[in-house]
């Protein structure tokens, strides 16, 4: 019993009992259903193997969702928790674990897998590229991720989830404060997928410094491969920070180096220093997509285009370079000294001047446009207000003397959810909308779209705003519970309705797209919204090689050109492509990472080794792979051509 014991929740309940039960039915039904269907063939062939950016993108995508919907839970639990006085329904501990788990899946397992969907389905196409420079290492970035998450989200139930807030920060992840597994999970399972991520950033750069279509130079590249370019650069400038902070950590923990203890020349302060140089940039990894994905959906609805190419391009590169100054904003309240505090403070306001340049970039867009409001567009223009809110709260909160009042209250909470769900999460479901008939040929459903935006959105104001009043009042973030003398109660049970109204948003996107899968149309065009960029150039659905005949670019805007400018998008003839073979290494690897990872966390020495020599054999034997690709030949494309304009 003593093996099994090991892998034991330390802290069980209810709702543990109950998420066994729940992956265990979930489980189940997968299987049988996949065995029922006979698809496990299919399943291997199509996506379980395949190195095809789009596909890769969609399952980024279906990840992301369904991470989505995870910490969504767990903010619900939280809400719950806190909508009345010395309420009983989570204990200490179980909260700190939610609220642990909920950082973590939102930044790490929710809004990195979207942004890197949108990337990897839209750059090669935004581009005029067959696909991304390295296929085979996107599909092992993609499996790292998604085993990451995996490992990170079995936490719940073998072992017991990471309780040391979602920063980690020493001594409190150390052993002697944090005895369990759970921040074994966090490290590792972070650091698998962060090696995905990191991977991602060099491919994706290679891609679109190498491989743009003809006549595209960097000041014709559409605004979101723009965004793409800049974040990538951040992420292989700060993910290796991650990674060795991640190592370290891990190293403490289960080899009894002190790198971030209080004793033995450790500095625990060294940790938040690593975590938060990768951490705050992080938030413009996940922002500047976004921001590609709404001058792309402002551009296209307000029938203009993009209003200051070159100052929306030269933001995003300073608001990149800004990023990398402003982390020890964080530590205000740790003792920094003046000329530190300042600096950062300064760095940290002058960041809000290119983003602003950016806002007022979208409204002279919309400036005398005859804009159609449709689903993309409300998230895109409800965007706008709700994110300078946030933006003029984080400016508050760069005040390093004011930041003493407002840094460990729930004022802070509510500014950094006041950037990152209109800046990330509404771009997000705006760009799903947006591209969901490109993805799968047909489009959701406008008015279920319109009822979850406005679910969404006030539930957004009802939930975050009385946090500012609540935090400015003295209510601490990270505690579990209040006294009834406070006065905090109403707030946060107006707090808990809006946090309602944002689950049954969710709950209607599900419904959505059950609906659009049963009764839209399958006719549309393959342009449907009269957009843009290149990409809506191909066909729907889009073909493995994306482009029969790679185009000819003329301008930022080479389709719109195309279509109301007479150019010549494409010319030449149809010759054969080059693809590359699926690959089922990539899976493989992963897998094994997984069995890695969960060895270390458990300190079970002899699988750690034996995967570890398992993960250096694949590489070696990759080193010597010779794999040439395949041709798709003229007739296979006129074919596939012929049927699917005849589909159009």
């Amino acid at each position: 019993m003593e093996f099994f014991d090991r892998f034991a929740v330390p802290h069980p309940g209810l709702a543990i009992y109950a998420s066994m039960v729940a992956i265990g039915l979930t489980m189940f039904a997968i299987i049988v259903g996949i065995t029922y269907f006979k698809k496990w063939g299919y399943l291997w062939r199509e996506w379980l193997t395949t190195v095809d950016h789009k596909r890769i993108g969609i399952m980024y995508l279906l990840s992301a969702l369904i991470m989505l919907f995870r910490g969504g839970v767990d903010a619900i639990m939280m809400r719950a928790q806190l909508a009345v006085p010395d309420n009983k329904l989570l204990d200490a501990q179980h909260y700190n674990e939610v609220f642990s788990t909920h950082g973590v899946i939102m930044l790490m397992f929710m809004a990195m897998p979207f942004i890197f969907a949108f990337m990897n389905y839209l750059v090669p196409l935004q581009i005029g590229a067959r696909d991304v420079a390295f296929p085979r290492l996107n599909a092992l970035s993609f499996w790292l991720f998604f085993f990451g998450a995996m490992l990170f989200n079995i936490s719940f139930v073998v072992g017991g989830s990471p309780d040391a807030g979602w920063t980690s920060y020493f001594p409190l992840a150390g052993n002697e404060f944090s005895p369990s597994v759970g921040t074994n999970y966090y490290m590792l399972s972070i650091q698998i997928s962060g090696i995905g991520s990191l991977m991602t950033g060099i491919n994706m750069i290679t891609t679109i410094i190498k491989m743009r279509a003809p006549g595209m130079n960097l000041m014709k590249m559409p605004m979101f491969t723009w965004s793409s370019l800049v974040t990538n650069l951040i992420i292989v400038t700060v993910f290796p920070v991650l990674t060795v902070a991640l190592a370290m950590g891990t190293m403490d923990r289960l080899f009894g180096t002190h790198f971030f203890s209080t004793t033995n020349g450790g500095v625990d302060m060294l940790w938040a220093n690593l975590f938060w140089v990768w951490g705050h940039p992080e938030v413009y990894i996940l922002v500047l997509p976004a921001f590609g994905i709404y001058s792309e959906i402002i551009s296209t609805f307000a029938g203009r285009n993009l209003y200051g190419y070159k100052s929306m391009v030269a933001s995003m590169v300073i608001i990149s370079g800004l990023s990398c100054m402003v982390w020890a904003h964080h530590f205000f309240t740790m003792g920094q000294g003046a000329l530190a505090n300042s600096f950062f403070s300064i760095t940290t306001m002058a960041i809000s001047v290119p983003t602003g340049v950016k806002i007022f970039n979208w409204l002279f867009t919309l400036w005398k446009g005859k804009i159609r409001f449709t689903v993309p567009m409300l998230y895109s223009i409800g965007f706008i207000p709700l994110f300078v809110i946030g933006g003029m709260t984080g400016v508050m909160l760069a005040m390093s003397a004011a930041d003493y009042q407002y840094h460990n209250t729930m004022f802070l909470v509510a500014h950094f959810h006041n950037t990152i769900i209109p800046g990330v999460v509404f771009a997000m479901l705006a760009g799903l909308t947006y591209y969901w008939p490109k993805m799968f040929g047909f489009m959701l459903n406008e008015r279920i779209g319109k009822w979850t935006f406005w679910f969404l959105s006030i539930g957004f104001c009802l939930a975050f705003f009385p946090m500012y009043i609540t935090g400015l009042d003295g209510q601490a973030r990270r505690m579990y519970t209040y006294s009834e003398a406070t006065g905090f109660g109403p707030l946060n049970m107006v707090s808990f309705f809006g946090a309602s109204l944002m689950a049954i948003a969710f709950v209607l996107i599900v419904y959505n797209v059950y609906y659009s899968v049963r009764y839209s149309p399958r006719n549309i065009s393959a342009d449907p919204w009269d957009a843009r960029s290149l990409e809506w150039a191909t066909l729907t659905p889009v073909p493995e090689y994306n482009f029969a005949i790679t185009p000819n670019v003329a301008s930022s805007e080479a389709f719109w050109d195309a279509k109301k400018k007479g150019h010549k998008l494409f010319s030449g003839k149809i010759e054969k492509i080059h693809m590359p073979n699926n690959s089922g290494v990539p899976f493989i690897m992963s897998a094994i990472f997984f069995v890695w990872g969960f060895s270390l966390i458990f300190s079970l020495w002899i699988t750690a080794i034996i995967s570890t020599i398992a993960i250096f054999a694949f590489m070696f034997h990759r080193s010597f792979e010779k794999d040439h690709g395949r041709y798709i030949s003229i007739e296979e494309i006129k074919e596939t051509e012929t049927k699917l304009r005849g589909a159009n």
